[in-house]
């Protein structure tokens, strides 16, 4: 706080900042007198070829097609049927689900019953 009273008193609260008087008031007209005059049109206007006039609507015509082919390979994997299961398959798969859950066997021990071969039973009972 000493500080800042310190500085204050050596530069003071005055604003150094200052408008002439009535510079607003002619302000505008001032700025109108010191434009240079204007001299026209300073790009020339072309006509619009056939292709400005046709590029929207072959830009359209792009959409629409690009929303058919999408839309036909979208319903084209849709529509596949299902294969349902036989009823062999049915009863073999009840079957293999009540020896699985009776079995008693974790889901990592059954990873490896499965996928163990010929090769490493015989490598276990050695």
């Amino acid at each position: 706080m000493k500080e800042e009273d310190g500085l204050l008193k050596k530069v003071g609260v005055r604003n150094p900042f200052e408008v002439p008087e009535g510079y607003f008031e002619n302000f505008t007209s001032d700025l109108m007198r010191q434009l240079p005059e204007k001299s026209g049109t300073s790009f020339a206007v072309k006509a619009p070829t056939l292709w400005d006039k046709v590029k929207p609507w072959v830009y359209m015509a792009a959409m629409f097609a690009g929303a058919a082919l999408i839309i036909r390979v979208a319903s084209s994997q849709q529509g596949k049927p299902e294969v349902l299961p036989t009823d062999e398959a049915v009863r073999e798969m009840e079957y293999i689900s009540t020896v699985v859950d009776n079995s008693m066997l974790d889901d990592y021990s059954l990873y490896v019953y499965l996928t163990s071969t010929d090769e490493d039973d015989e490598d276990i009972s050695e």
